[in-house]
């Protein structure tokens, strides 16, 4: 079979409400994560070095950031007629906005009649993991099925946190896709595990044209891809999982071979950022062969003067540590923190100035925060709280972009 014409389509409209505050000023997947990337990297990477240059980024909510990330960073060979393209919500079938995941690829047919694709890849744009899509591709045209499904092994106990896969006795199959199932079913070679859905799909373009028309009629629907388009294929017995395991990523490692992070908390986000700082990280950016791109600032090297110290951390271009103490933390670009200050377990993002002898323990801190000298943030949660943080039920103290910081607040106590 000749090679298919594969359109990307990814989905980049969310709100991302459960990170508050890092999503008041932007979209989930704008959320800057490692220090030098967005959220939207590392899907848009996963697509473009399985060889899939023709993308389109459906956004929505408070885009102007990741339009802008886009427009800058991903820019393609015009001469090829690649283009890796923000696609905002115009309106195009009436007075509404995109009312969900599906409704947005439908109010955006013009994109899939102009392309002409075969098949359709519909990722997310907010996980954090690698995948070769390409083998996802050819393992869908193989099984014949309008859809397939991305999914990836849980321990069953924990599967009831998200949208199952339920398989036929070949476990190739779909019989059911069901949404945080008190008693998830387990797989047909491992019943103590079951197929959470990745939320990325493949479709063949005819099957997904005709679901989403469907579905635009349908006024029960809640027009979101995996409540919905999914259930409604599986229903016809047209859908067909791939298991995540199977994915080989060149240079990957056996540790991350099977890395995938929903980093749609605060607490599940700090908790992927201490992932990847440790010496064998849980998860490795180091990795040349397949590598997660983004545009860098222009900034001189990171800089440790006055006997700085940073230990199973990274320290991004433009930083300086001048006389502190960094551990199992991620500085972002242009950081200052000054003489006997202390950062540990945090996420400290562009542009935050820490004073001296500061202390910012188990945080996240948005870009462009000033911590003035001797304050402490995370180390009373309490205080934390009535200095108008906001502070997570696993004690993540978390400051939005630009928080002020009130000058009397000791953290003491």
């Amino acid at each position: 079979m000749a090679k298919p014409k594969v359109l990307g389509i990814v989905l980049a409209g969310g709100e991302g409400k459960r990170l508050m505050p890092l999503t008041l000023d932007r979209a989930k997947p704008a959320v800057p994560f490692g220090g030098s990337y967005r959220l939207i990297d590392f899907a848009l990477s996963n697509l473009v070095n399985a060889g899939f240059l023709k993308l389109c980024v459906l956004t929505q909510y408070k885009s102007h950031s990741l339009d802008r990330h886009i427009s800058v960073t991903w820019r393609m060979s015009t001469m090829l007629g690649n283009y890796v393209t923000p696609v905002p919500a115009q309106q195009r079938l009436g007075k509404q906005w995109f009312l969900g995941s599906a409704d947005a690829i439908y109010q955006s047919m013009n994109l899939i009649v102009d392309e002409k694709p075969d098949v359709i890849v519909v990722f997310g744009a907010d996980h954090v993991y690698r995948m070769d899509a390409s083998q996802m591709v050819q393992a869908h045209v193989e099984s014949g099925a309008g859809v397939t499904v991305a999914g990836i092994r849980v321990p069953r106990a924990d599967a009831d946190q998200f949208g199952v896969i339920a398989t036929d006795a070949g476990g190739s199959g779909i019989e059911q896709f069901l949404e945080k199932p008190a008693d998830p079913p387990g797989l047909v070679d491992s019943p103590d595990e079951s197929f959470a859905s990745m939320g990325n799909y493949v479709f063949t373009a005819d099957a997904l044209v005709e679901a989403l028309a469907q579905d635009a009629e349908d006024t029960k629907s809640r027009h979101d891809m995996g409540g919905d388009i999914i259930p409604r294929m599986v229903d016809r017995s047209d859908a067909a999982v791939y298991d995540f395991k199977r994915n080989d990523v060149p240079g990957s490692l056996a540790r991350d071979r099977d890395y995938w992070r929903d980093v749609g908390t605060l607490a599940s986000y700090h908790e992927a950022h201490l992932d990847l700082v440790s010496v064998e990280p849980t998860f490795n950016l180091y990795n040349s062969r397949w590598p997660i791109f983004t545009s860098h600032p222009q900034l001189p090297g990171a800089k440790f003067v006055k006997s700085g110290s940073a230990e199973d951390a990274i320290v991004c271009a433009g930083s300086i540590v001048s006389g502190a103490t960094i551990t199992s933390s991620v500085l972002g670009p242009n950081v200052y923190v000054a003489q006997r200050a202390r950062v540990d377990r945090s996420v400290i993002m562009d542009n935050v100035k820490i004073g001296h002898g500061a202390q910012v323990v188990n945080a996240i801190l948005d870009k462009n925060i000033v911590v003035p000298d001797g304050h402490q943030i995370g180390v009373n949660t309490a205080a934390d709280k009535a200095a108008g943080y906001t502070v997570t039920a696993e004690g993540i103290t978390v400051l939005g972009k630009g928080q002020r910081i009130p000058g009397t607040y000791s953290g003491a106590g």
